[in-house]
């Protein structure tokens, strides 16, 4: 039964296309402003990797998006900055920070993710193996970051629970807005 104010399925699948778009150009921002400060460091190489695949997750999302006529979130420009200086600023924290901003994102996006799958059926199949698909490289660069050092910043309390709530209020904006 369908109560007043209840989502259509074509409107849930929009949401969802909607936020991942804005959570992938997100992503991509954020290691945009890491790579400005440690792009020549040695953990170059690995915010390098962790931005590539971000930028995979991100076209696929724009195709996506442009097929299914999805606008995007009307909050892209505040995600172009404010990601980007998340990135730069926990950069500028040391290499260990800017791993722990990682982690952060990356469990709310897990999560995120995983409830998504959660919803979608059969007839989303591709959409749903999408989700899977980065879910699983999503929690290759949270695993990556911690391999890296990002327990051993003396900011990771304070990084991973404002990261962790700015990830969850941007996620529930861009589903909105």
């Amino acid at each position: 039964m369908t109560l007043p104010g209840d989502l259509t399925k074509e409107q849930k699948i929009k949401r969802m296309i909607r936020v991942n778009h804005a959570g992938e150009y997100g992503a991509k921002q954020i290691y945009r402003g890491q790579l400005a400060i440690l792009g020549k460091s040695s953990s170059g190489d690995l915010l390098r990797h962790m931005a590539e695949q971000e930028q995979q997750h991100l076209d696929a999302f724009s195709k996506m998006a442009l097929e299914r006529r999805v606008r995007p979130t009307a909050l892209m420009p505040l995600w172009h900055v404010g990601s980007f200086l998340m990135g730069a600023g926990t950069a500028l924290l040391g290499k260990d920070a800017a791993m722990a901003c990682t982690v952060a994102v990356e469990s709310v996006i897990d999560n995120h993710y995983a409830e998504q799958e959660a919803q979608l059926g059969d007839d989303e199949a591709e959409l749903k193996a999408s989700i899977a698909r980065f879910r699983a490289e999503e929690k290759e660069h949270h695993d990556s970051a911690l391999e890296n050092g990002a327990k051993n910043s003396p900011f990771y309390g304070i990084v991973h629970a404002a990261v962790t709530a700015q990830t969850k209020l941007a996620i529930w904006l861009s589903t909105r807005i």
